[in-house]
């Protein structure tokens, strides 16, 4: 039996979505009707040519160039309109009223920037003049250690604007990780801050600077946000104090770098995963305003850092002629109530945060509804790990019972997600409503079937635009292979166990690499936290499967307690009991055990696989880079505890 929708869109949703404009101008202009949402994903991936060909169109993409190549070569070298050269930072100002807010930048302090479109364009101007000074040319790296700050968007613009390339890290990385990133890809800018402030602390960065300095030897000039001054430097404010010159735009080829995100590093050196400025333009596109419904001046908020991928994601809400949302500092600080206060005072339209946040301020018993109606707010984002259906329930419970939560998956291999929201179709708990337009996602079973309602590991079976060019320093596509395409030819593995719905939603089980099997029996990851999760005793937790001798296997669940609380028989009797009834004998764990904490990457994840190697018996070393980790001393108590099991 069907689930019954936490959310149904009226009709006035429906009629008003970006998605109707889009399926209505393909009937009138197009000739191609469709008469349900599940109508036309078909379509857009059994003819992934024509679709991506009719956005071109639909979007109104300024280039030189023809773009009827549309799509030669197979993944992972797939090549997207080849005779083509556009710019994304002129898609950014192309049709923007000049005095409607681009930007409201708040810090942890409380200060609030607004800046006009034609104040950010005079501004990213200047420091696109700085860069042609200091002989940038296209296909230069300029890298960013910069906190979610208002100077971080000027600066990846006016990059854009001249044709180079962006990379950022963000300043709670340690030296060795920044290094660790930014050497490989050769910047010839570096542009960071002196200082940053996170949890009400202040963290100064000069020595981080220096070593950057020292450590990049192909940086020519140093741009400092801040007061200090060092060799080969030049100070933000110098240039900002400039006048304002004429923004020109370098039209690059459709699959040149728009940027290099990097993966989260836990073991072995990131992967420079590297994006077209023509692939990430049609994605964010096509999702910005099809999948999260963005329209013009709505304020579109995501709490991210630099070093995660959805801020590049969220900076497209520029491409729509939105106002994005920066929050510089702690999401918790000075408690958990902070974001949804500045929803309800700035009048936010889109609130986009982790499943994480959303599950601490639920077990934190948090009610936003105390701090006002948000009648502006039409959607809630939720991404980075799965959200239980508990988390649903929260949301429509505890914020706003009419609101739209937009849960989505895809990550830093795209900069986008493959399944997410949809104005047009109802919301149940614990289902990503749908798969993204373009989006040739199955679930496969071990001989290569797409299922529905079955377990199955996700596969994209068509390129998208937005998939990396290749991975920087991987000229025989050998990393780009094996990342992806080691599995299934020719088909992206994503790593993934979904379901695909009776009604075409989506669930994430949890990382197909991290999977708990139990006698041949998988089990995901996110169905034991879910359920740990309802032990209020509970703060977080981690599980592993070892597989041990002649077929046995060895379970393992580590919890961390809430504050002056002791792991007792008593709570490993209900966490067990509730994974027995939730679910079944086989989700027991073989022990329980307290620790002092869960080591995370810096974006937010747990690191199950390499706990689960430290556990095997590979040296911490090789299985971590400790700077790609938020807490890499909580790493120290696997590596004791597998000590600790040879001393037995």
């Amino acid at each position: 039996m069907m689930n019954k929708p936490l959310w149904v869109p009226s009709q006035e949703i429906k009629t008003q979505a970006n998605l109707t404009s889009f399926i209505d101008w393909l009937s009138e202009i197009k000739s191609k009707h469709f008469d349900s949402y599940e109508e036309l994903w078909k379509w857009s991936v059994t003819d992934h040519r024509a679709f991506w060909r009719v956005l071109w169109d639909y979007f109104q993409i300024q280039a030189d160039g023809n773009p009827d190549q549309i799509l030669s070569g197979s993944m992972p070298q797939t090549r997207w309109f080849e005779n083509t050269k556009l710019s994304y930072a002129e898609h950014v100002f192309r049709s923007a009223r000049t005095q409607e807010t681009a930007v409201i930048a708040i810090s942890e302090n409380n200060k609030i920037q607004h800046i006009s479109y034609q104040e950010l364009r005079d501004q990213v101007s200047k420091v696109q003049r700085f860069l042609i000074s200091m002989d940038v040319k296209p296909g230069d790296r300029v890298v960013g250690y910069l906190p979610c700050i208002l100077e971080a968007t000027i600066a990846f613009l006016a990059v854009n604007s001249m044709g180079a390339i962006w990379s950022s890290c963000s300043p709670d990385f340690g030296t060795q990780s920044v290094i660790d990133r930014f050497a490989p890809i050769e910047p010839a800018i570096l542009i960071a801050v002196d200082e940053y402030s996170y949890g009400g602390k202040t963290f100064p960065k000069k020595e981080t600077i220096q070593a950057l300095q020292k450590q990049l030897s192909t940086v020519r000039k140093t741009i400092i946000i801040g007061d200090t001054e060092l060799p080969h430097s030049t100070s933000w404010k110098s240039i900002l104090a400039q006048a304002p010159s004429l923004l020109t735009f370098y039209r690059s080829g459709f699959n040149e770098p728009i940027w290099i995100l990097f993966s989260s590093g836990t073991t072995g050196l990131p992967k420079a995963i590297t994006q077209s400025v023509g692939g990430i333009l049609l994605e964010h596109l096509k999702y910005l305003s099809f999948h999260q419904d963005i329209k013009p001046q709505e304020r579109c908020f995501w709490y991210t850092t630099t070093g995660w991928m959805m801020w590049n994601y969220i900076q497209s809400s520029l491409l729509l002629g939105a106002t994005v949302i920066l929050f510089d500092g702690s999401p918790a600080y000075p408690d958990l109530n902070r974001l949804w206060r500045l929803a309800e005072e700035q009048e936010w339209n889109h609130f986009g945060t982790s499943a994480g946040f959303i599950l601490a301020c639920m077990k934190a018993g948090i009610d936003p509804r105390s701090m006002g109606s948000f009648k502006n707010l039409r959607s809630i984002g939720s991404t980075g790990s799965t959200l239980p259906p508990e988390g649903f329930a929260w949301i429509y419970e505890k914020v706003k019972s009419d609101v739209w939560l937009t849960s989505m998956s895809g990550g830093t291999d795209i900069c986008s997600a493959f399944v997410g929201g949809n104005p047009l179709l109802s919301v149940y708990a614990g289902e990503i409503q749908c798969r993204a337009l373009g989006v040739g996602l199955e679930a496969w079973n071990e001989a290569g079937q797409s299922v529905i309602q079955e377990v199955g590991e996700m596969v994209i079976t068509h390129p998208m635009p937005s998939m990396p060019v290749f991975f920087w320093n991987d000229p025989d596509f050998k990393r780009y292979h094996e990342s992806y395409f080691e599995i299934f030819p020719k088909v992206w593995r994503h790593g993934d166990w979904i379901e695909v719905t009776e009604h075409q939603g989506i669930i994430i089980y949890g990382r197909s690499d991290a999977t708990l099997n139990r006698g041949g029996v998988r089990i995901g990851t996110s169905e034991i936290y879910r359920a740990v999760d309802k032990v209020a005793e509970v703060k977080d937790s981690l599980i592993i499967c070892l597989e041990k001798a002649q077929g046995e296997f060895y379970m393992p669940l580590f919890v961390v307690m809430q504050d002056s609380k002791v792991l007792s028989d008593e709570i490993r009797k209900r966490i067990n009991q509730t994974l027995r009834m939730d679910y079944s004998p086989r989700h027991i764990p073989d022990e329980i055990i307290q620790v002092p904490d869960i080591p995370y990457t810096i974006s937010g994840k747990k690191t199950e696989t390499p706990v689960k190697k430290i556990l095997m018996g590979h040296p911490l070393k090789s299985v971590v880079n400790p700077g790609s980790l938020r807490n890499p001393s909580a790493m120290d108590f696997f590596s004791d505890l597998y000590k600790k099991s040879l001393e037995k």
